[in-house]
């Protein structure tokens, strides 16, 4: 199987770990992933809140340089932004109308899109993620954190179940994880404040990380960068905050899915979780 893959901004900064985890597993499970020759910023969350027509012409640029390919995303706010692209210039003449002008070339909205996620659970599938687990994830209790973007709105991303999306439920199952049921899979983190009022993430990430320790999670896993920066780098801040410990390590779930491959941990990017997961592995009998 081949995808396009659009790492976009994060996966080739602050997430690198991401990036690296993603394509370490990849090669584990014979995905190609070659990137969307000269792939470019898709506009994020500065476009759409900005200029209209530039948050549609950045992700179209992108899809239209996948020549036809399905695209692999794994940054939630990436395959939020390519998706809803999609659903505008599908269905809004004008609007096609004014991207072409912009790139100088008409795309029509219809490249398709798939998160991480989707791939894995749907594409590759649960019985051969399993085929390929040397070290179960025996004992290990995960929380799935997919946070707001992936499944909403809906009707754009088309993901999952918005309310109670199972498909990385499946995927750490197949890893042998223990997913522990939980209220709070979609609710956000505060996403961008991080950068603009620190304590909205502050007060929203101690909602989250709470319920976690509530319903006994180990560990939380994630498939957005920004979601792990703000449960990760921000839990030091917020157990400051509150007066409270939690000790959580923020995983993305294909970190968790390398170590049940047996990758080694370097090629996972495990030294840049702020809070260490080491004791927590080495109390699972999980091989790091």
């Amino acid at each position: 199987m081949s995808y396009a893959f659009f790492p976009g901004c994060s996966m080739e900064g602050t997430a690198h770990d991401y990036q690296s985890s993603t394509l370490a597993i990849s090669q584990t499970l014979g995905l190609q992933m070659p990137e969307v020759p000269g792939w470019t910023c898709c506009g994020s969350t500065a476009a759409h809140q900005t200029d209209p027509l530039l948050a549609l012409a950045l992700p179209a640029k992108n899809l239209l340089a996948a020549a036809g390919a399905t695209v692999a995303v794994g940054c939630a706010a990436c395959y939020n932004r390519l998706k809803t692209a999609n659903h505008h210039i599908a269905r809004d003449k004008e609007a096609r109308n004014q991207v072409a002008a912009v790139l100088g070339a008409d795309y029509d909205g219809q490249t398709q899109v798939l998160h991480l996620l989707e791939i894995l659970a749907r594409d590759v599938g649960v019985a051969k993620i399993a085929e390929h687990v040397k070290h179960p994830l025996r004992g290990l209790k995960v929380v799935p954190y997919y946070g707001c973007l992936l499944a909403r709105p809906p009707e754009v991303t088309q993901f999952d179940d918005p309310e109670n999306p199972t498909l990385m439920d499946q995927v750490l199952q197949a890893a042998g994880a223990t997913v522990v049921t939980w209220p709070h899979k979609t609710e956000c983190c505060g996403a961008g404040y991080s950068i603009t009022d620190a304590s909205v993430v502050r007060r929203l990430t101690r909602e989250i990380l709470v319920m976690a320790k509530a319903v006994g999670a180990d560990c939380i896993a994630t498939a957005c960068p920004l979601c792990q920066l703000n449960l990760d780098l921000r839990q030091k801040d917020t157990e400051k905050e509150a007066g409270e410990h939690f000790g959580l390590p923020v995983f993305y779930f294909t970190q968790l899915l390398g170590l049940a491959f047996g990758i080694p941990r370097k090629k996972l990017g495990l030294r840049s979780l702020v809070v260490s997961p080491s004791k927590l592995l080495a109390d699972r009998g999980i091989p790091a």
